[in-house]
């Protein structure tokens, strides 16, 4: 019994030090446009012009993107915001806003650094408050540990989601996928959005 309560303790260590590595495996955000797929490889050309292979699997989740106006944006909304603020003590200007689905509610809740360009960053959260301002939309975003208001200029991309199959994967979508890259440098998409008609996700 000794020997089995043993082996049983080794497995257990074991699986857990397994799915430690897991989570712990980074993750690489790609923007660029698709050059080929071949149902399991995706093959993408990087705004930086890097040429990369990304993994797709039955679990990466894949959405194709569609315009929305700020009217499509209300109250009590799950949004997420890429911004940028501009100088010290000036308010977030929103670069982009995209409006989760209410089954997608909470996807990565918080404000956190991004890299769409150097200063950016992440806000998703819930819409507490819209305001008309003299530089466009004022949104008041709340989150666990927190809340940010953001600017958002006339102009700004507005944009929702909804799942597709890896058939819109073709060569000259434009595409933003969030990968995690696994020890031996190979990379397997999370998430993949896909701009319609050739739009590129602004995200």
């Amino acid at each position: 019994m000794n020997k089995v309560k043993a082996l049983l303790l080794v497995g257990t260590i074991f699986f857990g030090l397994v799915n430690a590595l897991a989570q712990s495996q980074p993750t690489m955000r790609i923007r660029g446009a698709v050059t080929g797929f071949d149902n399991h490889e995706l093959q993408v050309k990087t705004r930086e012009g890097k040429d990369l292979k990304v993994n797709v699997t039955d679990n990466t989740k894949i959405n194709a993107l569609s315009t929305l106006r700020m009217s499509d944006i209300k109250q009590g909304s799950f949004v997420g915001v890429t911004a940028i603020q501009k100088g010290p003590g000036t308010p977030l200007q929103a670069r982009e806003v995209h409006l989760f689905p209410e089954a997608q509610r909470g996807t990565g809740e918080g404000h956190y650094d991004w890299d769409l360009e150097p200063g950016s960053s992440m806000t998703n959260a819930n819409v507490d408050a819209i305001v008309n301002t003299n530089n466009g939309k004022e949104l008041t975003l709340s989150y666990k540990g927190g809340s940010q208001k953001i600017i958002v200029p006339q102009g700004v991309p507005i944009v929702t989601f909804k799942p597709v199959d890896k058939s819109v994967l073709k060569a000259g979508a434009q595409v933003f996928i969030i990968t995690q890259q696994a020890a031996d440098g190979s990379l397997t998409a999370q998430r993949i959005l896909i701009g319609k008609d050739g739009m590129k996700p602004p995200m």
